[in-house]
Parts: C-alpha cells; sequence; structure tokens
C-alpha cells in the first residue's frame, strides 16, 4: 500500500490465503459429510471439547457436546475454517475449527484434534 511517500508492507499467515487455505486443508486429514451415509455418528474432538455428531442428510446434524450443546441439538454443519472466512463447505478437518449453526447462532469450535467414527454394535444373532 503507498500513501505519498509512505509505504507499508503487510504481512498474511499463509492459511488466511486462498492459496495456504487450499494448501491446508487438501494435505489434512478429514470428513466430507457428503460421503457419510444418513445416522452416521462422528466423535470430534477438539482442543477445548468433544463433540457428538450425528448425520441427518447433506449437513443437517444431530449434535451433542462443548459448551452451547449440552443436549442434543438439530444444527447445520456449514464446514471447516481456519478461523477465518475461508471456508471447506461439508467438511470436519483436523487442526481447523468447525462452524455450526444451531439455534439462530453460527458457532466456531477451537481446531479439531481428531475425528472417528462411533459404530453401533451389532445386532445380536441368536443360534
Amino acid at each position: 500500500m503507498t500513501r505519498g511517500d509512505r509505504s507499508t508492507t503487510v504481512l498474511m499467515p499463509r492459511a488466511a490465503t486462498l492459496e495456504g487455505f487450499a494448501d491446508e486443508v487438501s494435505a489434512g486429514d478429514g470428513v466430507n459429510l457428503h460421503d457419510l451415509d444418513p445416522l452416521t455418528t462422528l466423535v470430534v474432538h477438539t482442543c477445548n471439547s468433544l463433540y457428538r455428531i450425528i448425520v441427518s442428510r447433506r449437513t443437517a446434524i444431530l449434535v451433542q457436546g462443548g459448551q452451547f450443546f449440552p443436549d442434543v441439538t438439530e444444527g447445520q454443519l456449514h464446514g471447516s475454517s481456519v478461523g477465518g472466512s475461508l471456508l471447506k463447505v461439508a467438511w470436519i478437518g483436523v487442526g481447523l475449527r468447525m462452524e455450526i449453526c444451531a439455534r439462530g447462532q453460527r458457532i466456531v469450535t477451537s481446531p479439531v484434534r481428531a475425528i472417528t467414527r462411533e459404530h453401533t454394535p451389532s445386532s445380536q444373532r441368536t443360534h
């Protein structure tokens, strides 16, 4: 930026650029909600909380966990970001922050540390 005789250099974190965000997302582990069957249950550990997410349809979810969701709550998982304006839609990515909309509020979590799929026990067979 140049103003008269003065110029200013602005340094941005690489993840705050489109190229940096794309590199970070493509290199990291994660889950695309569009690839999951309805009723798939994910357990997502963030730096500060634990969330249990049940996929309903596409990005519609039931979520429980953290300070904002003490009870099972209907919502939409918009995607994951580094906490800025760039968002990978329908994605939960390790190292990124989930963005969930529920009860008219947008909740941004702390960075995701781990994602596991919760397996329901198979039905008991009688022989």
